[in-house]
């Protein structure tokens, strides 16, 4: 019996690929290029999908997959996933929650103190052998310091004990309270004028898209540290570099891009902005736990059994 056909968008993790190699004849596809060379070269027909949180799938696709049964995705996004037409044609989505979720807590947890503590900066000036002409300035404490979490979901409860144990205060804000000893300010706005620090933690999509825009930015307030490790989608990263170079806000500590991995030199190039190249699960346990969860649900759905970590 032939192998099922599988389209690769994104490579599973080297650990896991190999694995996916052997149940699958597999189309990799890493450019639109390529992509355009497996649909019309396969002599099989498609009938999974594999990627990344971030991988596109839009209906323009999914209608030259006549015979697409599952799409998984390594990473708990799925907003480039067209879920209307995913619904409309019974195919089913699985993603990698949880065994992501510490991972990317402490990264959130690190750009808190690589911004509050000004960490880079004082790299930059101990390379720069500029200690002998004098101290590095004083950077802020996190102590008494309130963290507003945007999304208090298995990600933002993490960031929190988190910051908790470094003696923060927690606001946060989501779709509804939850029974947890933090404040829920009853909007987004409340939530930033309350915070010394706005974390965003929530999904990516239409929902939230430039959820942060220049009137949340103003709440945070010139003292303001806006921390993203969910989505550059959440963010209207025009109106970000606006206030940081207005002094609108103090600082920024980010993950994700709004159209990564193309940064615009303005915000690569502030001194009060740390960045990372999207980094949260990018751990060797991590990333090869998401890879098996992918060829589990793979393999459950190709055996008709009920998938681990269904989306749709």
């Amino acid at each position: 019996m032939a192998l099922p056909t599988a389209l690769v968008l994104a490579p599973l993790p080297p650990a896991i690929q190999p694995l996916l190699e052997q149940r699958f004849h597999c189309l990799h596809a890493p450019s639109p290029a390529a992509l355009e060379t497996a649909l019309t070269a396969s002599p099989y027909p498609i009938r999974a999908l594999v990627g990344h949180g971030s991988t596109q799938v839009p209906a323009s696709l999914l209608d030259q997959l006549p015979h697409l049964e599952i799409i998984t995705l390594c990473g708990v996004g799925y907003d480039g996933v067209d879920l209307p037409a995913c619904r409309a044609r019974g195919i089913r989505l699985t993603n990698t929650p949880d065994v992501l979720t510490d991972d990317v807590a402490d990264i959130a947890t690190a750009l808190v103190l690589l911004t509050s503590r000004r960490l880079i900066e004082a790299n930059r000036f101990l390379h720069q052998n500029a200690w002998p002409q004098g101290p590095f300035p004083l950077a802020s404490a996190l102590r008494g310091k309130t963290a507003g979490i945007l999304g208090l979901g298995r990600i933002g409860k993490a960031i929190a004990t988190r910051l908790t144990a470094l003696g923060m205060t927690i606001a946060y804000h989501s779709r509804h309270p939850q029974p947890v000893p933090h404040t829920y300010p009853p909007s987004l706005i409340d939530l930033a004028t309350a915070s010394d620090f706005l974390i965003l933690a929530c999904p990516g999509g239409p929902a939230t898209h430039h959820l942060v825009d220049a009137t949340i930015l103003s709440a945070l307030g010139p003292t303001g540290t806006l921390i993203n490790i969910a989505r550059g989608s959440v963010v209207d990263e025009a109106a970000l570099i606006h206030a940081l170079e207005s002094n609108l806000i103090h600082n920024v500590g980010l993950d994700v891009f709004e159209h990564e991995p193309h940064l615009p030199p303005a915000l690569i190039n502030h001194p009060r902005a740390v960045l990372l190249p999207h980094v949260g699960s990018a751990t060797t346990e991590t990333r090869t736990a998401m890879g098996q969860l992918c060829l589990d649900n793979l393999d459950a759905h190709f055996a008709q059994k009920p998938l681990l970590t269904p989306v749709i």
